[in-house]
């Protein structure tokens, strides 16, 4: 074997080092992107939305049953429960749910799965989707396939893309906690009850991309599919807005929509979902979704009623749009109150 001095080898390792540095940053999303199908979409849709999960009613048995499918997806996929967390579960109390409203609900859980960042593992990136339902109403139910099954399946296999990346050399620079919230549709508990019971500190919070019904399109786009309400993104980082409209400008190629970002839409879908109680808190959060549709929190809400062509392309614009999150040396700069 060849002899080499010791600064020789200091000299080797270092460029070696900074070589491997370059091309781990320079790594595209686009691989990763592409395992997110719609045909896996699919296959969990049909699985989270089916007449067995009794349409997910908050606390509800059904609603239990669905939570252990996300988490047996999680475990199959070998991605943990976050570090400080005893469980994928956070408890949420009936007491606190119905002491807003006064409703009866029974008590619920939020779940989480959790991929470490390799560089700046105390900032966290959120993306969240509710998994609750309506439930089951005159003996239908309401299977809520676009709302929020397609949201809760999307956060599936964007979670399952990352890990291929990390698996791969590639992972995440900043962590990314997999949020699936309950209670969203009795008044954003789970996510209230999260953003006054953070695990990670709010100030390490990045942002929180939102996903909530991503499946359908809506009348205002009847002759295409191939669009995206986005909401809030501008609300309090110009930052965060330039990343979303880059990001769909290079991978993805949707229209983005912001007819109800404008703060004067009567709609107020900005406050309607759990990005909001994220937002609240002065956290960055953006909204994706499709609009409503004639089946909006009707019986109708079936899985084969859903676009995977279009879930896909939104699951994978929420990817990207997180990719560049969890990897761009800074996070998002709050400049707007």
């Amino acid at each position: 074997m060849k002899k080499i001095s010791l600064l020789s080898l200091l000299l080797v390792l270092s460029i070696s080092c900074t070589t491997q540095k370059k091309s781990v940053t320079a790594v595209e999303p686009t691989k990763y992107m592409n395992t997110i199908t719609a045909s896996d979409l699919k296959t969990h849709l049909y699985i989270v939305a089916a007449d067995s999960m009794e349409g997910r009613e908050t606390g509800s048995a059904g609603q239990k049953k669905t939570g252990v499918y996300l988490i047996n997806q999680y475990k199959k996929n070998n991605i943990p429960f976050p570090k400080g967390a005893t469980s994928y579960y956070q408890k949420v109390p009936a007491e606190f749910m119905n002491k807003k409203y006064g409703e009866k609900l029974g008590d619920s859980e939020n779940i989480w799965s959790f991929i470490e960042g390799s560089e700046k593992p105390e900032e966290v990136l959120v993306i969240s989707a509710h998994y609750d339902h309506v439930g089951i109403k005159d003996g239908e139910v309401y299977n809520g396939a676009d709302d929020d099954g397609s949201g809760t399946v999307a956060l599936l296999e964007i979670a399952q893309a990352f890990e291929i990346a990390k698996k791969e050399g590639h992972g995440p620079k900043r962590s990314i906690m997999f949020f699936h919230a309950t209670g969203e549709e009795h008044g954003l508990h789970g996510s209230r009850y999260y953003s006054e019971n953070p695990l990670f500190p709010v100030a390490n919070t990045i942002t929180d991309i939102n996903i909530d019904m991503i499946g359908r399109r809506d009348e205002a786009h009847a002759n295409t599919n191939n669009y995206v309400y986005l909401i809030g993104a501008d609300r309090l980082s110009t930052d965060l807005d330039n990343i979303c409209t880059i990001a769909n400008a290079k991978y993805i190629k949707m229209d983005l929509d912001y007819k109800f970002n404008d703060p004067k839409d009567p709609n107020h879908f900005y406050e309607r979902s759990d990005h909001y109680n994220f937002a609240k808190h002065g956290i960055p959060a953006v909204f994706l979704f499709n609009g409503v549709h004639a089946d909006y929190h009707q019986k109708t809400d079936e899985v084969d009623k859903i676009e995977f062509d279009a879930l896909a392309k939104r699951a994978q614009l929420a990817f990207v749009i997180a990719w560049e999150l969890a990897n761009r040396e800074n996070r998002p700069v709050v400049d707007k109150k």
